[in-house]
């Protein structure tokens, strides 16, 4: 039985029962001490870490998190469950770790839909005690550029018929900022050349517990710039937070030719000899 993308709280207290499972907590360690979801471990540098799309770049990606993931007790036969704060306010972050896990070749992965939200908002039980996991041997498998592309893959992209998909924030898009780190974070602010604009937020439904919209709302926000189920879309953001909170939305609505270009924004803007686009765009 394949492992569901996205799943509930009720659905993750029944498979705390019967199977093996590692419960991934992405906040910050000051949140994690505050409560958690019983048993989870927390990996914070599954948000901070901000990777590059060299080959260097990716090999310390897969050292770095093969270590983390195996310390956590990963060994390809539990399954993965991240979760964030709420999937609103975290940016992205269980996201990415679906994301940089399903990069280094795991199998078995989901999502806490609503994150640490949903299961307050279920009744669940929480604790405060630091968890310590048996470490395991995990297992990386060359998965190649089924998930991610990088710099060069992106600038090979420019002009074709795949689609560029910027999430950033309205500030970042319109190039008054080059991130949320500070305006001037990154030398330079801009888009990727003929990219189109869908902010990462507007994939998201408001409430008591935001949840990701629905399929069809999802492809109903894909088509306003021209995504439908059969393109091909590389998606980028910062650091590849955002873009991986809508690479899950995209993939749950079937939208599945979709990569990411994860070193996004921070990369390319530090090198003087790509193209961007600069000032509005409009």
């Amino acid at each position: 039985m394949s492992t569901p993308l996205l799943i509930n709280a009720s659905s993750l207290a029944q498979m705390i029962d019967r199977e093996p499972v590692v419960i991934i907590d992405t906040r910050s360690a000051e949140a994690f001490e505050q409560g958690h979801i019983p048993g989870a471990v927390n990996i914070h540098s599954i948000f901070t870490h901000l990777a590059m799309s060299s080959p260097e770049g990716l090999a310390e990606l897969k050292a770095t998190f093969a270590k983390a993931f195996g310390d956590a007790g990963l060994s390809g036969s539990e399954t993965a469950v991240f979760y964030e704060d709420s999937m609103d306010t975290g940016f992205g972050q269980s996201c990415r770790g679906y994301f940089i896990l399903g990069y280094l070749g795991y199998e078995k992965i989901s999502i806490l839909h609503g994150g640490y939200q949903s299961w307050l908002a279920g009744g669940y039980p929480i604790n405060m005690e630091p968890v310590m996991p048996a470490a395991k041997s995990f297992p990386v498998k060359d998965t190649g550029d089924s998930l991610m592309v990088d710099q060069e893959a992106v600038l090979k992209a420019l002009g074709t018929d795949i689609v560029l998909l910027d999430v950033r924030d309205v500030d970042e898009w319109i190039a008054d900022s080059s991130s949320p780190y500070g305006k001037e974070f990154c030398p330079r602010k801009g888009r990727l050349p003929g990219a189109v604009w869908i902010e990462w937020y507007r994939m998201m439904k408001p409430g008591k517990v935001p949840l990701l919209k629905t399929p069809d709302e999802i492809l109903a926000e894909c088509k306003t710039v021209g995504i439908t189920k059969d393109s091909a879309v590389y998606l980028y953001c910062f650091k590849g937070a955002r873009a991986s909170n809508t690479l899950v939305a995209l993939k749950s609505a079937g939208v599945n030719n979709v990569k990411l270009y994860f070193g996004s924004w921070n990369e390319w803007s530090r090198n003087p000899e790509l193209p961007i686009e600069e000032g509005l765009p409009f």
